[in-house]
Protein backbone atom coordinates (compact mmCIF):
# COMPACT_ATOMS: atom_id res chain seq x y z
CA UNK A 1 0.00 0.00 0.00
CA UNK A 2 1.24 3.62 -1.22
CA UNK A 3 -0.39 6.79 -0.23
CA UNK A 4 0.71 9.56 -3.15
CA UNK A 5 0.06 13.12 -2.54
CA UNK A 6 0.91 14.71 -6.20
CA UNK A 7 1.13 18.99 -5.85
CA UNK A 8 -1.66 18.69 -3.37
CA UNK A 9 -2.93 23.02 -3.02
CA UNK A 10 -5.63 24.42 -1.01
CA UNK A 11 -6.92 27.62 -1.24
CA UNK A 12 -9.16 29.13 1.59
CA UNK A 13 -11.56 32.38 2.12
CA UNK A 14 -8.52 34.90 2.60
CA UNK A 15 -5.72 33.40 0.66
CA UNK A 16 -3.37 29.95 0.22
CA UNK A 17 -3.78 27.43 2.46
CA UNK A 18 -1.20 24.89 1.20
CA UNK A 19 1.17 25.19 -1.49
CA UNK A 20 1.59 22.83 -3.94
CA UNK A 21 3.08 19.60 -2.04
CA UNK A 22 3.87 15.97 -2.92
CA UNK A 23 4.95 13.26 -1.08
CA UNK A 24 4.87 9.60 -1.43
CA UNK A 25 5.12 6.86 1.12
CA UNK A 26 4.63 3.27 2.07
CA UNK A 27 3.15 1.17 4.79
CA UNK A 28 6.86 1.14 7.43
CA UNK A 29 8.09 4.52 5.72
CA UNK A 30 8.54 7.38 8.31
CA UNK A 31 8.16 10.87 6.69
CA UNK A 32 8.38 13.77 8.27
CA UNK A 33 7.06 17.16 6.80
CA UNK A 34 7.93 20.46 7.84
CA UNK A 35 6.33 23.66 7.21
CA UNK A 36 6.19 27.12 8.54
CA UNK A 37 3.54 27.39 11.67
CA UNK A 38 -0.38 28.10 10.40
CA UNK A 39 -2.85 26.03 8.67
CA UNK A 40 -0.75 24.99 6.15
CA UNK A 41 0.48 21.60 8.03
CA UNK A 42 -2.74 20.96 9.30
CA UNK A 43 -4.41 21.79 6.19
CA UNK A 44 -1.54 18.73 4.60
CA UNK A 45 -2.61 16.21 7.05
CA UNK A 46 -6.33 16.79 6.34
CA UNK A 47 -6.16 16.67 2.70
CA UNK A 48 -3.64 13.11 2.64
CA UNK A 49 -6.93 11.88 5.00
CA UNK A 50 -9.16 12.67 2.47
CA UNK A 51 -10.81 14.90 5.30
CA UNK A 52 -10.54 17.96 2.26
CA UNK A 53 -10.63 18.26 -0.90
CA UNK A 54 -7.57 19.66 -2.56
CA UNK A 55 -8.04 22.60 -4.77
CA UNK A 56 -5.84 21.35 -7.01
CA UNK A 57 -3.92 17.70 -7.22
CA UNK A 58 -4.64 14.56 -5.71
CA UNK A 59 -4.17 12.37 -2.87
CA UNK A 60 -4.63 8.03 -3.66
CA UNK A 61 -4.00 5.02 -1.92
CA UNK A 62 -2.30 2.55 -4.07
CA UNK A 63 -2.70 -1.23 -3.62
CA UNK A 64 -6.38 -1.09 -1.26
CA UNK A 65 -9.64 -0.17 -2.20
CA UNK A 66 -10.29 1.42 1.41
CA UNK A 67 -11.30 5.22 1.22
CA UNK A 68 -8.34 7.32 2.68
CA UNK A 69 -10.85 8.20 5.46
CA UNK A 70 -10.85 5.25 6.89
CA UNK A 71 -7.09 4.56 6.00
CA UNK A 72 -5.77 7.60 7.75
CA UNK A 73 -5.76 9.05 10.85
CA UNK A 74 -4.62 12.44 11.85
CA UNK A 75 -3.62 12.54 15.49
CA UNK A 76 -3.75 15.74 17.63
CA UNK A 77 -4.50 18.51 14.62
CA UNK A 78 -5.31 21.82 16.44
CA UNK A 79 -8.90 22.71 16.20
CA UNK A 80 -10.09 19.66 14.58
CA UNK A 81 -8.82 16.73 16.44
CA UNK A 82 -7.39 17.37 19.49
CA UNK A 83 -9.30 16.83 22.68
CA UNK A 84 -10.37 19.40 24.99
CA UNK A 85 -7.80 20.51 27.74
CA UNK A 86 -10.24 20.53 29.89
CA UNK A 87 -11.49 16.69 30.14
CA UNK A 88 -9.96 14.28 32.15
CA UNK A 89 -7.62 11.26 30.17
CA UNK A 90 -10.56 8.89 30.94
CA UNK A 91 -12.84 10.45 29.44
CA UNK A 92 -10.64 10.97 26.36
CA UNK A 93 -9.62 7.64 25.89
CA UNK A 94 -13.04 6.26 26.50
CA UNK A 95 -14.02 8.71 23.24
CA UNK A 96 -11.28 7.66 21.38
CA UNK A 97 -11.82 3.79 22.13
CA UNK A 98 -15.39 4.61 20.88
CA UNK A 99 -14.23 6.18 17.52
CA UNK A 100 -12.65 2.87 17.11
CA UNK A 101 -15.26 0.48 17.34
CA UNK A 102 -13.74 -0.73 20.62
CA UNK A 103 -15.17 -1.73 24.33
CA UNK A 104 -15.39 1.58 25.93
CA UNK A 105 -16.97 1.36 29.09
CA UNK A 106 -15.72 2.21 32.87
CA UNK A 107 -13.94 -0.74 33.05
CA UNK A 108 -12.71 -0.40 29.68
CA UNK A 109 -11.31 2.47 29.75
CA UNK A 110 -9.49 1.73 33.08
CA UNK A 111 -7.76 -1.57 31.47
CA UNK A 112 -6.44 0.35 28.38
CA UNK A 113 -5.28 2.72 30.41
CA UNK A 114 -2.98 0.29 32.91
CA UNK A 115 -2.14 -1.67 29.59
CA UNK A 116 -0.68 1.37 28.60
CA UNK A 117 1.27 2.61 31.75
CA UNK A 118 -1.38 5.49 32.42
CA UNK A 119 -3.44 4.10 34.97
CA UNK A 120 -2.38 6.87 37.64
CA UNK A 121 -3.39 10.00 35.13
CA UNK A 122 -6.93 8.61 34.33
CA UNK A 123 -8.72 11.48 36.15
CA UNK A 124 -5.68 14.15 34.88
CA UNK A 125 -6.85 17.37 32.99
CA UNK A 126 -5.90 16.31 29.60
CA UNK A 127 -4.26 19.99 29.50
CA UNK A 128 -2.12 18.66 32.26
CA UNK A 129 -0.71 15.25 30.49
CA UNK A 130 3.00 15.49 29.86
CA UNK A 131 3.79 16.49 26.12
CA UNK A 132 5.15 12.98 25.75
CA UNK A 133 2.69 10.75 27.21
CA UNK A 134 -0.28 12.84 25.49
CA UNK A 135 1.19 12.36 21.88
CA UNK A 136 2.15 8.96 23.24
CA UNK A 137 -1.86 7.37 24.31
CA UNK A 138 -2.85 9.63 21.16
CA UNK A 139 -1.00 7.79 18.58
CA UNK A 140 -2.01 4.34 19.79
CA UNK A 141 -5.63 5.33 20.64
CA UNK A 142 -5.38 5.95 16.55
CA UNK A 143 -3.91 3.49 15.87
CA UNK A 144 -6.11 0.45 17.07
CA UNK A 145 -8.93 2.65 14.62
CA UNK A 146 -10.21 -0.82 12.29
CA UNK A 147 -8.56 -0.51 9.23
CA UNK A 148 -6.02 2.40 9.85
CA UNK A 149 -2.90 2.06 7.85
CA UNK A 150 -1.35 5.63 8.19
CA UNK A 151 -0.81 7.55 11.19
CA UNK A 152 -0.28 11.57 10.64
CA UNK A 153 0.90 13.01 13.75
CA UNK A 154 0.49 16.86 13.83
CA UNK A 155 2.84 19.07 15.17
CA UNK A 156 3.62 17.24 18.58
CA UNK A 157 6.76 20.09 18.19
CA UNK A 158 3.88 22.10 19.44
CA UNK A 159 3.94 20.47 22.78
CA UNK A 160 7.62 19.63 23.42
CA UNK A 161 11.25 20.58 22.24
CA UNK A 162 12.20 17.07 22.71
CA UNK A 163 12.42 16.09 19.68
CA UNK A 164 13.45 12.33 20.27
CA UNK A 165 10.09 11.52 22.25
CA UNK A 166 7.90 12.03 19.21
CA UNK A 167 10.35 10.85 16.72
CA UNK A 168 11.05 7.72 18.41
CA UNK A 169 7.07 7.07 19.22
CA UNK A 170 6.65 7.44 15.04
CA UNK A 171 9.57 5.25 14.22
CA UNK A 172 8.18 2.91 16.97
CA UNK A 173 4.58 2.42 14.72
CA UNK A 174 6.25 2.41 11.48
CA UNK A 175 8.37 -0.54 12.36
CA UNK A 176 5.38 -2.56 13.15
CA UNK A 177 4.64 -1.37 9.36
CA UNK A 178 2.05 1.56 9.66
CA UNK A 179 3.03 4.42 7.22
CA UNK A 180 4.05 7.71 9.81
CA UNK A 181 3.62 10.98 8.57
CA UNK A 182 5.03 13.75 11.28
CA UNK A 183 4.37 17.29 10.84
CA UNK A 184 6.31 20.00 12.48
CA UNK A 185 6.61 23.46 12.29
CA UNK A 186 8.50 24.73 15.52
CA UNK A 187 11.74 22.39 15.65
CA UNK A 188 14.54 23.99 13.66
CA UNK A 189 15.53 21.56 10.88
CA UNK A 190 18.83 21.10 12.07
CA UNK A 191 17.61 19.56 15.33
CA UNK A 192 14.99 16.94 13.05
CA UNK A 193 16.27 13.59 12.83
CA UNK A 194 16.97 13.43 9.10
CA UNK A 195 16.04 15.55 5.97
CA UNK A 196 12.08 16.50 6.35
CA UNK A 197 10.18 16.56 3.10
CA UNK A 198 8.76 20.49 3.00
CA UNK A 199 5.66 22.19 2.84
CA UNK A 200 5.08 23.57 -1.14
CA UNK A 201 7.82 21.31 -2.42
CA UNK A 202 7.30 18.75 -5.60
CA UNK A 203 9.84 17.03 -5.17
CA UNK A 204 10.63 15.77 -1.29
CA UNK A 205 13.58 13.72 -0.05
CA UNK A 206 12.89 9.71 0.46
CA UNK A 207 11.26 8.74 3.47
CA UNK A 208 12.78 6.53 6.04
CA UNK A 209 11.72 2.58 5.54
CA UNK A 210 11.71 1.16 9.58
CA UNK A 211 9.80 -1.73 9.01
CA UNK A 212 11.27 -4.69 10.72
CA UNK A 213 12.60 -7.53 8.46
CA UNK A 214 10.18 -10.64 9.42
CA UNK A 215 11.37 -13.67 10.69
CA UNK A 216 12.44 -15.92 8.05
CA UNK A 217 11.03 -19.22 7.34
CA UNK A 218 12.49 -22.65 8.73
CA UNK A 219 14.24 -24.22 5.96
CA UNK A 220 13.51 -28.04 5.36
CA UNK A 221 17.01 -28.94 6.22
CA UNK A 222 16.41 -26.94 10.15
CA UNK A 223 13.03 -28.27 10.40
CA UNK A 224 14.32 -32.03 9.82
CA UNK A 225 17.36 -31.65 12.30
CA UNK A 226 14.36 -29.88 14.59
CA UNK A 227 12.30 -32.71 14.37
CA UNK A 228 14.73 -35.16 15.25
CA UNK A 229 16.60 -33.43 18.14
CA UNK A 230 16.37 -34.62 21.51
CA UNK A 231 13.91 -33.49 24.06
Amino acid sequence: MQVRADRVSLEGHHGTLLPPTSLTLGEGDLAIVHGEPGVGVTAFGLALAGRLKPTTGTVHAEGVDAPLTELVAVVDAPGVSEPDDALPLRVVAGEELALAHRPAGKEDVARWLAAHDAAPFAGTRFENLAPALRTRLLTELAAERKGVRVLVLDTPDRHTSDVESWAALAREHAERGLAVIVLTATTPLSALPFTPARIGAAEQPAPQHCALPAAPEPTEELAESTDGAPE
